[in-house]
C-alpha cells in the first residue's frame, strides 16, 4: 500500500510537484521533500549504524542500510502529507567511495559495506608505499610527462596509496574473500558504491550503474579518459569485469519497482555527497568554492573544463563551543592534532592533544580542538590557490561544523576572504534533489536555481593574520610530532 496521508482519487492523481533528495551519509541518512521553491514540506531520517568488527575495520549492514533508506523516504513524503505519486523525482546523494561487492546472479553480498574509513589494508598499503614496482611505476610516468607534458600522465607519476581509497581495499577483498575472488574469475562478482548498491535494490536488479562523480571517488576511475582505470587495475590484481558502466550524474536511472513504494518513482539524479553539496550551493562558476565542514573537512574547486593532476564529542552543541572558546583569549599552549590532518597517507595517525598544563581547563581543550580546524582550512587553502589556477571566487560552507561562529570567523581572517552560509544546511540532499528536479524538468535551469539559494550569515576578516601567527606556528610544530604514532 503507498504510504502517506489516505487521499481521495482525485488528489491522489494530482500531478508530480515535489521532488526527494535523500543524503545517505556517514552518520546520518537523511531525506527532505521539496517543492518548486526549494522549501522542505517533510522530512525523516536514521542514524547510520556503523560496525566495527575488528579494531580499525569500519563497517555497513547493507540490509540495515537498504531499510534506514527505504524508511526516511516514506516518512518523509509521510511527514509533507503527500501520496507517492506527487513525487517528480528522486535524487541519491551517498557518501563517497564506501563499497560492497556482491554476486552478479544471485545478488548476495559477499561482505558488508567496508567504510570509505575503514584501515584494514593499512599494512597492503604501507608495503606498496615502498616498494620498487611502484617507484618503477613513478619513474616511467613521469617520463612521459616529460616528453609529452600531458597532465593525464603527472598524476601516476607521485601516485601513492592511502587507506581511504577504494583500490587497496578492494585488493584486500580478493586476496582475503574466496568467495568474490572466484565468482570475478568467473564474470559473477558485482562491485558498487553506496549509490550503486542502492539504484540496483530500487530497481530489482535491473538497473547497474553508477556516475562519474561516485566513479571519481574510489580512486580507480581516470578522469582524463572518462574510464576505469586498467593500469591500477592490473598492478593490484583486481579484475575489470566487476565494475559498473558510469552514468551521467543528473540522468534517469529508472524507476523503482513500484512494490517498495506503491508506484514507480523516477530515479533521476546520483551522486557523490562532496559533489551533491556543491551543487546544492550553486557553484557552477569556474572559481567558485565549496568547504565542507563534516565528519572531514574538505575544499572543493569548481575548475570549469580544466582539469588538474595536483601534487599534494565534549561538548552538546556547536554553540556552547563558540562561547567556550571566546570566554578565553587563547588556547594556553595547546593543540590539538586532528585526524584528517596533513597526511592523509598515515594510516596510523590519530588524534591527540599536545602542551596540557595543569591549569589547562575544558575551555582551552575546546578551543584548540577549533582552531585546529581553521589552521587544517588554511593549509588547505593555500594549497589549493598554488595548485589551481584559478582565481578563486565565491566561497560557500557547509556541515555541521560551519554552524560554529568561531570556526567561521577564523577561517575568514586566516585566509583573507568572505565566507558565505546557506540556511539550508543539508546541501547534499538539496544538491541531489536540484539534479534530479533538472533532469526530470521539475527546475528548468541552472539560473533558476541561483534563484533559490538562501544565504544565512556573511563572514568577514576581521582580524590580520599575523595576529594567529604565533598560535599556527605552535600547532605545526605539534603536528610534526604527530605522524605515525
Amino acid at each position: 500500500m503507498p504510504c502517506g496521508r489516505q487521499e481521495s482519487g482525485a488528489a491522489a492523481a494530482a500531478p508530480a510537484r515535489y521532488v526527494v533528495g535523500v543524503d545517505v551519509g556517514s552518520t546520518v541518512v537523511k531525506c527532505h521533500v521539496y517543492d518548486r521553491a526549494a522549501a522542505v514540506r517533510g522530512s525523516g531520517w536514521r542514524k547510520v549504524e556503523s560496525l566495527y568488527p575488528h579494531p580499525g575495520w569500519v563497517e555497513l549492514d547493507p540490509e540495515v542500510l537498504w531499510s534506514q533508506f527505504v524508511g526516511v523516504i516514506k516518512e518523509a513524503v509521510q511527514a509533507a502529507g503527500l501520496h507517492m505519486r506527487q513525487i517528480a523525482g528522486l535524487g541519491i546523494s551517498t557518501q563517497r567511495a564506501t563499497f560492497i561487492t556482491w554476486h552478479k546472479r544471485t545478488g548476495k553480498p559477499f561482505h558488508n559495506f567496508i567504510s570509505w574509513q575503514d584501515l584494514r589494508s593499512a599494512e597492503l598499503v604501507n608495503s606498496w608505499n615502498k616498494s620498487l614496482l611502484l617507484k618503477v611505476v613513478h619513474v616511467i610516468f613521469t617520463v612521459l610527462h616529460f616528453l609529452t607534458g600531458n597532465d593525464r600522465y603527472l598524476a601516476p607519476s607521485f601516485l601513492t596509496f592511502s587507506t581511504q581509497q577504494t583500490s587497496m581495499k578492494l585488493s584486500w577483498v580478493f586476496k582475503n574473500i574466496h568467495e568474490a575472488e572466484e565468482a570475478a574469475k568467473k564474470n559473477n562478482c558485482c562491485f558498487g558504491t553506496v549509490d550503486t548498491w542502492l539504484l540496483y535494490r530500487l530497481t530489482k536488479g535491473s538497473v547497474y550503474a553508477t556516475d562519474y562523480s561516485n566513479a571519481s571517488a574510489t580512486g580507480v576511475f581516470e578522469p582524463f579518459t572518462k574510464c576505469w582505470n586498467p593500469t591500477l587495475c592490473n598492478l593490484l590484481s583486481i579484475p575489470m569485469s566487476i565494475y559498473p558502466p558510469v552514468k551521467d550524474t543528473s540522468f534517469n536511472f529508472g524507476s523503482a519497482d513500484s512494490e517498495i513504494f506503491g508506484v514507480p518513482i523516477p530515479i533521476m539524479a546520483v551522486v557523490a555527497d562532496q559533489q551533491s553539496a556543491m551543487f546544492g550551493e550553486c557553484c557552477f562558476h569556474p572559481g567558485d568554492v565549496k568547504l565542507t565542514m563534516g565528519t572531514g573537512g574538505f575544499w572543493n574547486v569548481n575548475t570549469g573544463e580544466h582539469l588538474f593532476a595536483s601534487r599534494r564529542d565534549l561538548f552538546t552543541n556547536v554553540d556552547e563551543t563558540a562561547k567556550m572558546a571566546r570566554s578565553i583569549v587563547d588556547s594556553q599552549g595547546v593543540c590539538f592534532v586532528p585526524g584528517f590532518q596533513v597526511s592523509v597517507n598515515d594510516p596510523y595517525l590519530c588524534a591527540s592533544f599536545m602542551g596540557l598544563k595543569p591549569s589547562t581547563t575544558r575551555s582551552h581543550l575546546v578551543r584548540a580542538i577549533l582552531e585546529s580546524v581553521a589552521f587544517r582550512n588554511k593549509q588547505l587553502y593555500d594549497t589549493i590557490v598554488k595548485k589551481v589556477r584559478i582565481p578563486l571566487q565565491t566561497i560557500r560552507a557547509d556541515g555541521g561544523v560551519s554552524n560554529n561562529s568561531f570556526v567561521m570567523q577564523m577561517t575568514s581572517d586566516l585566509i583573507n576572504k568572505k565566507i558565505e552560509k546557506p540556511a539550508n544546511a543539508d546541501m547534499s540532499s538539496l544538491g541531489a534533489a536540484f539534479l534530479a528536479g533538472l533532469a526530470s524538468g521539475f527546475w528548468t535551469d541552472k539560473e533558476q536555481l541561483k534563484k533559490l539559494r538562501r544565504i544565512e550569515a556573511v563572514f568577514e576578516p576581521q582580524k590580520d593574520l599575523e595576529e594567529y601567527k604565533p598560535a599556527m606556528d605552535t600547532w605545526l610544530q605539534a603536528m610534526k610530532c604527530s605522524p605515525r604514532w
